[in-house]
């Protein structure tokens, strides 16, 4: 007698985008229950805001470093294995990291870096694959939906287990994260790229393809645009849990701070209806100007904590709006020829969101005190506010 499978289990179990979104869930649960236990345990151990800044930016330095080998590893590993690798090194993360050494906090985040721009490369790239650009809009909102509750839950729960139930109890939860992502992913067994697979040839150079990127003006464009949300986001995992510390509120409320930030994920869905009515465009300019502006109202009313809070979450609602649509101009945008290089080149936005702020805070903070952060911060989304404008109306 046929059994018919049902319908959600066909398509979990066949490369597509409630697969890739799955994929993407997973990926968030293996990282995001340290999003925030991660900067506490850097400011335990360097004591001040300063230093974690300064630490930051060298860490996201020897990421970029990393991420341009990218390509070069995909040609030479197959992007299976480079996907594999770069999971494996975020469990070694979790253990360097759990150590508690500066030494081991310092090898574990760069470990953590590159495993994820392993990851996140290689797994754009089957996205990229397997659905049709037309269905990206429609793409984005499910995975950030799929991802919405790892990203409420686990900043929070990560510094609650750390410091109530046991040290190590977050960092063995990471891991056993990443092996049910690693088991997901070869279940799956996405092909590689006929496109990839048929080129043949010399390998450019990573300056080669930096190069060809941004002579393209519509890539150039896209990566001003994920570079300014990401710049915001990671500001937000480092800071406001710093913010929560030294207002006063305490480690657990910066944790729940994280998490309320993330937790505004879940109105992704309807940001993608609105941009498929009002068109991307529209919707990148709004979010990026209200997002500025609230930012700059956290550093105003930073004396009053919660207010200031209540800035900074109102502000990750509208961020969450460019996490939906902030992609689509690229991947609208790129060949499909040059997928790979392009994808890697495009993705160094999360290297240098994590390594450009946490300078410009580190030099800031010398000077000034916390609220020159968000400061600067706000005026930074306001800049990239006016280059959106040059995004195509079609989009």
């Amino acid at each position: 007698m046929h059994v018919r499978n049902p319908i959600w289990l066909q398509y979990a179990t066949t490369p597509g985008a409630w697969a890739f979104a799955i994929l993407f869930a997973l990926d968030s649960l293996a990282r995001a229950i340290l999003a925030t236990l991660i900067p506490l345990e850097a400011l335990r151990l360097l004591g001040n805001a300063q230093q974690v800044s300064v630490l930051y930016f060298v860490v996201s330095l020897a990421g970029l470093l990393g991420s341009i080998t990218v390509p070069w590893l995909i040609r030479r590993l197959t992007r299976r294995w480079v996907y594999t690798n770069g999971v494996l090194l975020m469990v070694l993360a979790s253990l360097l990291i759990g150590l508690g050494t500066v030494e081991g906090q310092v090898a574990g985040m760069i470990a953590r870096v590159f495993g994820v721009t392993c990851v996140v490369v290689c797994l754009n790239l089957y996205v990229l694959d397997h659905i049709k650009r037309g269905a990206l809009i429609r793409f984005e909102p499910l995975r950030l939906i799929m991802a919405a509750g790892a990203w409420t839950v686990g900043p929070s729960l990560g510094v609650y287990l750390a410091r109530e139930v046991s040290h190590w109890l977050p960092y063995g939860l990471t891991i056993v994260f990443a092996a049910a992502l690693l088991g997901y992913f070869w279940f799956l067994r996405a092909g590689e790229s006929t496109v990839l697979q048929a080129r043949r040839g010399p390998l450019p150079s990573p300056l080669g393809n930096v190069a060809r990127f941004f002579r393209q003006p519509r890539l150039r464009l896209a990566w001003i645009i994920a570079f300014g949300r990401s710049a915001w986001w990671s500001m937000f995992f480092i800071f406001a849990p710093i913010y929560a510390v030294q207002s006063g509120l305490g480690e657990l409320a910066g944790g729940l701070i994280v998490s309320a930030g993330n937790a505004v994920l879940f109105t992704s869905l309807l940001w993608g209806k609105l941009a498929g009515r009002v068109g991307v465009r529209w919707v990148l300019i709004a979010a990026f100007v209200v997002t500025g502006l609230t930012t700059l109202l956290v550093a105003a009313f930073a004396a009053v904590p919660w207010i200031g809070v209540a800035w900074l979450l109102l502000g990750s609602l509208f961020v969450t709006a460019l996490d939906v649509v902030g992609n689509v101009p690229f991947m609208r945008a790129v060949k499909p020829h040059q997928r790979a290089e392009m994808t890697a080149v495009f993705m160094t936005y999360r290297d240098f969101s994590d390594l450009v702020p946490p300078g410009i805070f580190a030099l800031l903070l010398k000077a000034f005190s916390l609220p020159a952060v968000f400061v600067a911060s706000g005026l930074s989304m306001l800049v990239v506010a006016y280059y959106a404008r040059y995004v195509p109306k079609r989009f």
